[in-house]
């Protein structure tokens, strides 16, 4: 028996399947126009950069990067399964029946989340945490496959019927033992947005700001034009693009299976679970790109999309009117296509040259 691991040595605390696929192109083509101020470090594991112009109004880079990681640790506080004392981590270790009164961003992830799993009838599901830990994409890293009757068993705490949410007054237990949470295909999105927010408070109008490759883009870039991002060739060698994008007021994000899996006897396992069956997904969606409004959705349904493959994902897309890039394998090439809404951001790219 032969194991091959991908990225085997990266476990991110918060997301522990993150695939970087976004890169920035602001730069390319043109010289600067304006002075910048860039800060940036590490943040849920993975690295975190900020590009903004300044003027005389706003407080200084040391103030804005404070504010910035004060953002950022609310979704340490409250999501972060990685922290004992934070609320997702408080509520995993109940036992059945026992409820916890939870904040107003627990709340509003939870409430998104949700949304899209009735949405996706289930391919999307932030209880799929057992199932994650069962195949090994955690800590730890893979070590073998579980048995069919294991992975039926875990499924039984897999599902929001297994959750007693209350949204009105904020109340959250479990109607059976062994059910946990997991946040990171929507939290480290939602931080950006937070962040985003307190840069407009700050009278901050045009940045880029990115964590792990989740972005969150506003007003011009230092070209005095929309940002350029190209999304990346899902390829084991960093550095070539699939297509390249101009969008400004929004957040970006991708998901994919080809930096985050194993194989083992020739098969190869994805990171992606698909809640419904309790297996790593097989089919030829490599990447997906989504732009949307809030970063925190657009991380989400990256993820959910991933789940359905292409075809599903793109009806599901033109149903819900949302701007997706799908990149799937076509034998040993790779192929893309777009929803209807994601036409434009691609056509504004060509057409500015």
């Amino acid at each position: 028996m032969s194991i091959l691991v991908a990225n085997a040595a990266i476990w991110l605390p918060l997301r522990p399947a993150i695939v970087l696929v976004v890169l920035l192109l602001g730069f390319f083509g043109c010289a600067e126009s304006s002075r910048t101020v860039e800060l940036g470090g590490r943040i849920y594991g993975t690295g975190w950069s900020l590009v903004y112009l300044p003027d005389d109004s706003q407080p200084s880079p040391a103030v804005v990067e404070a504010e910035v990681l004060a953002a950022f640790d609310v979704v340490n506080t409250s999501m972060n399964t990685y922290d004992p004392q934070s609320l997702i981590s408080e509520f995993n270790a109940l036992p059945a029946g026992a409820a916890l009164e939870v904040d107003w961003d627990f709340t509003y992830v939870l409430n998104e989340a949700i949304g899209i799993t009735r949405l996706t009838e289930g391919a999307y599901d932030v209880t799929v945490a057992p199932l994650i830990s069962l195949w090994g994409f955690g800590p730890t890293g893979p070590t073998k496959i579980p048995a069919d009757a294991v992975v039926s068993a875990t499924r039984e705490v897999v599902g929001l019927s297994r959750l007693d949410w209350q949204p009105n007054i904020r109340q959250l237990s479990k109607r059976v033992a062994g059910v946990s949470l997991e946040f990171s295909s929507i939290a480290k999105g939602y931080g950006v947005d937070l962040a985003a927010d307190v840069l407009d408070e700050l009278g901050i109008e045009n940045f880029m700001l990115e964590v792990g490759g989740e972005l969150q883009l506003r007003g011009n870039s230092p070209r005095g034009d929309a940002w350029r991002i190209a999304v990346e060739r899902p390829e084991q060698g960093r550095g070539s693009f699939q297509a390249a994008v101009t969008v400004s007021n929004v957040g970006v994000a991708t998901s994919g299976d080809y930096r985050n899996y194993f194989e083992q006897d020739g098969q190869r396992y994805s990171h992606i679970i698909d809640p419904r069956t309790g297996y790593p997904v097989q089919h030829d969606l490599v990447s997906v790109t989504v732009i949307h409004p809030s970063t925190a959705l657009a991380d989400a349904w990256a993820t959910a999309l991933c789940v359905l493959g292409t075809d599903q994902a793109l009806t599901l897309s033109e149903q819900l009117g949302l701007a997706v890039y799908l990149v799937h394998r076509d034998g040993d090439d790779f192929k893309a296509v777009s929803s209807t809404k994601f036409a434009p951001f691609l056509a504004s790219n060509a057409a500015s040259g």
